[in-house]
């Protein structure tokens, strides 16, 4: 793919505004047709973004004064904000992630993991797909023994349309590895949760 098509958006944001009886040229409409296309272009940037890039380099743990490799119970990122644009109704979804795995021999910096998750974010998606993909992406890309993705997400098609649930959000939970395991899995959502170190 080679990005968006800015011009094809802009014709058809003219025929939306056209459809539902607006005129397309009045003041306040008549640039409108290219800030959605500009929109859509950082919307849906990661369409030609490989995720695994952002994990390309990695720092190897070290090893122990005995020679063996040392290893991390674990690493957490809480609090990542993300947004995304629901397939179903093309209307924005945000919130938050949290991300935990058990190192193998190697960690990105932690800057690594929020592209990651921008990079998935920004294609048409369900939350559902999304949480799997982020998870696929690390065991992928860090071989690590474990992982955790929590995302919780206030979705624009359920808080602004059809029963309007203003306050809803949506959690979804996917684990690989040690961290699904029910008692791994637990200790790290009860930090997640708790803020406890």
């Amino acid at each position: 793919m080679a990005g968006v098509d800015a011009q094809r958006i802009e014709r058809a944001v003219r025929e939306i505004l056209l459809a539902i009886g607006e005129d397309p040229e009045r003041p306040g409409l008549e640039r409108t047709p290219q800030r959605v296309a500009a929109a859509y272009a950082e919307f849906f940037g990661g369409l030609d973004v490989d995720p695994l890039t952002h994990l390309a380099e990695t720092v190897p743990i070290g090893t122990t004064d005995a020679g063996g490799p040392t290893t991390s119970d674990a690493v957490v990122l809480r609090d990542l904000a993300f947004r995304s644009v629901c397939e179903h109704h093309l209307l924005p979804f945000v919130g938050t992630a949290h991300i935990a795995y058990l190192p193998g021999d190697r960690v990105v910096g932690f800057g690594r993991i929020p592209a990651v998750i921008d990079t998935l974010a920004a294609r048409p998606q369900l939350q559902e797909r999304l949480a799997e993909e982020i998870a696929d992406t690390l065991v992928a890309g860090l071989d690590p023994r474990g992982v955790l993705v929590v995302l919780d997400a206030q979705h624009r098609c359920v808080t602004t349309r059809g029963p309007r649930q203003e306050r809803s959000s949506s959690v979804t939970i996917v684990s690989r590895g040690a961290l699904a395991e029910p008692a791994a899995r637990a200790e790290i959502m009860a930090l997640i949760g708790g803020r406890g170190a």
